[in-house]
């Protein structure tokens, strides 16, 4: 089998192997590929792997002996699955390999703001400790989360994890879900009670034509000044215009974002620079123990649709 590897460089940047690949068939790979050598590059192969490049029908129409598109990811919205399946082109992801290290991404953000462990260290850095008169000195704010209200939309394996979290701090937790669930020590309730009494709202829904925007200036005028909006899910779920004016004009205190509306982030982003927003870029995912263990799958998925018994087709 020909297989070809589109984009190694996002998940891979020399730290992670991708020789299993290799035990399957011929494999050519390629660091990243830009969208308009995808046909080119993708040729008369059989598989190809990918994280997010774009495969439409057109394209799809121009491999003819194309068979499977493997993700590095969960998300599949990057792929055409319809024409896919009417090409006879098996379409496969990796679900719910990034469960805790996305849980930790949130909790790294909740911490910062709770203790602001990084704005003391920046202060002792520069003298602060050594000139105080006091052997500890407490002019940043700091609070503790027990007692503190947790708000999770979306609870998915994902939210179900920054749930435990909470929990385990001694914070309420609230959740929205768009089918009924129920979980121990988790209150069940409406989007918009989460914006009206959460101290931390995290995203954890998916991207859809419901929740696009769903963090609005409307939404935002619920919170209490107090809270703080964390972000892994998508970035389009926030509109970033409304977000930037929130923190600007107090509305609320913080924002933690690992993704934004277009990715590699854009100079004029409203969000850089903006009042107690910290951003990291997409990184929640990618700690080398969760990449190996996407990269197994991956190859597992292969593996399995070369065997004749696919698994984790999304078409």
């Amino acid at each position: 089998m020909k297989i070809i590897l589109l984009e190694e460089k996002t998940v891979s940047q020399g730290d992670v192997s991708l020789e299993g690949f290799s035990s399957l068939g011929e494999v050519t790979g390629y660091p990243l590929t830009p969208q308009d050598k995808v046909i080119e590059r993708t040729g008369d192969a059989e598989a190809v792997i990918i994280n997010k490049t774009v495969f439409t029908r057109e394209i799809m129409e121009q491999c003819p002996r194309l068979r499977y598109i493997g993700l590095c990811a969960t998300g599949y919205n990057n792929v055409d699955i319809k024409a896919a399946a009417e090409l006879g082109i098996t379409v496969c992801n990796v679900p719910a390999y990034s469960t805790m290290a996305v849980a930790q991404q949130v909790f790294s953000y909740v911490l910062h703001f709770a203790s602001r462990t990084a704005d003391y260290n920046d202060d002792v850095q520069n003298g602060g400790w050594i000139r105080s008169d006091t052997f500890s000195y407490f002019t940043i704010p700091t609070f503790e989360l027990s007692g503190m209200t947790m708000g999770i939309i979306g609870f998915g394996s994902i939210g179900s994890a920054v749930a435990r979290i909470a929990k385990s701090f001694g914070m309420k937790v609230i959740a929205s879900s768009r089918t009924p669930k129920t979980a121990d020590g988790v209150t069940f309730v409406t989007t918009e009670e989460i914006f009206k009494n959460a101290d931390f709202i995290s995203l954890h829904c998916p991207l859809t034509e419901s929740t696009k925007g769903l963090v609005n200036s409307q939404m935002l005028k619920l919170c209490k000044p107090s809270a703080y909006i964390i972000n892994t899910s998508r970035g389009p779920v926030v509109n970033e215009h409304d977000l930037a004016e929130a923190l600007n004009s107090g509305i609320i205190s913080g924002a933690g974002l690992d993704v934004v509306e277009t990715e590699p982030m854009k100079a004029d982003n409203p969000l850089l620079g903006a009042k107690n927003c910290l951003i990291t870029p997409h990184v929640a995912w990618a700690p080398v123990q969760t990449r190996q263990r996407l990269i197994a799958e991956a190859v597992e998925n292969l593996r399995s649709f070369i065997n004749g018994t696919p698994r984790n087709k999304v078409n």
